[in-house]
């Protein structure tokens, strides 16, 4: 099969791509034709290493997550019912890294993936899994976010951000979001009632008064300040730095493959309550671009790269 690969950690110049063996089916594995993939922040840093300490890695490693494909074979002890040439959606993380989704063939564990919603492509499914999920999980999970809370929103226009919006509003929430002034028009259309410039000093300051959930996607300046941002600091959920969050008396939200989160996410497509935005779209031989991209910073959307 033709994947993305390193054999070393560093920089984006060590992804090559070219022929790898075919991954093994286990009992419990669906195995995915890949139509697309998306980049993470999280992608590129482990590449770089960053993430050693938190799950065993073997080398050569094929990067990514997100999948969005067709059922090549189903292993037999796989018991949700998903088939040969069904269409499926997953964030494919397992225990170690090792075979990740930036392949024509990826080994997914049934618990990682479900059936795509209709009416999305393979570019947009892929868009939205790990991002998509980690917005749910905090929002419902870590957040309890209920109708006629306000939630505030910070990053609103980016990749888990601009889904963040929408699911919020789904539940019933007034949301708030932060963003640089030339995404403030695309944070409203998504949803939110009122954008803030995260540029124009601190958030606390510019809120008419405190929130009662925030979900932060930025950490620092941001983060420190979200105590003064919110009404109990319990409802502080923060993605980027659990020492701090903890600190504050807030949660740290870690993404989780979660097959009936994919299906709500599904749902809330299905009901017109959810769309990605997708920035870039790359092939796979142009995956260490999308690599320096996604490092640059938020593009305003997901990078994806079709296989």
């Amino acid at each position: 099969m033709r994947a993305a690969s390193y054999e070393t950690f560093g920089g984006a110049d060590v992804l090559t791509v070219g022929e790898r063996p075919d991954p093994p089916v286990g009992p419990d594995t669906v195995l995915v034709r890949a139509r697309a993939t998306s980049v993470n922040p999280v992608d590129w840093k482990i590449r770089e290493g960053y993430l050693q300490g938190a799950y065993p890695h073997h080398l050569p490693i094929v990067p990514g997550w997100d999948v969005a494909g067709v059922v090549e074979a189903v292993g037999p002890a796989v018991r949700t019912g998903l088939q040969v040439g069904d269409r499926v959606w997953g964030y494919v993380r397992r225990d170690d890294v090792s075979h990740g989704t930036a392949a024509e063939l990826v080994p997914a564990p049934e618990r990682t993936v479900s059936r795509m919603p209709e009416g999305l492509s393979f570019e947009e499914a892929a868009a939205m899994p790990l991002a998509g999920l980690t917005a749910y999980q905090v929002l419902t999970e870590a957040l309890q976010v209920q109708a006629g809370d306000r939630v505030l929103v910070h990053a609103a226009s980016g990749g888990v951000g601009h889904l963040a919006v929408q699911i919020a509003a789904a539940l019933g929430a007034e949301v708030i979001g932060t963003a640089s002034p030339a995404h403030h028009d695309l944070v409203r259309r998504l949803g939110a009632s009122e954008v803030l410039d995260h540029h124009a000093g601190p958030v606390s300051e510019q809120l008419a008064e405190p929130v009662d959930a925030v979900l932060d996607l930025v950490g620092g300046d941001a983060l420190a300040d979200a105590p003064a941002q919110v009404k109990d600091p319990s409802r502080v959920a923060s993605v980027v730095d659990a020492e701090t969050v903890l600190g504050l008396g807030g949660q740290y939200v870690f993404v989780r493959p979660e097959r009936e989160h994919l299906e709500a996410l599904a749902e809330l497509v299905a009901a017109g309550s959810l769309r990605v935005n997708v920035a870039r779209t790359f092939d796979l031989a142009d995956i260490a671009e999308a690599h320096r991209l996604s490092e640059q910073g938020s593009p305003g959307g997901k990078i994806v790269v079709t296989i």
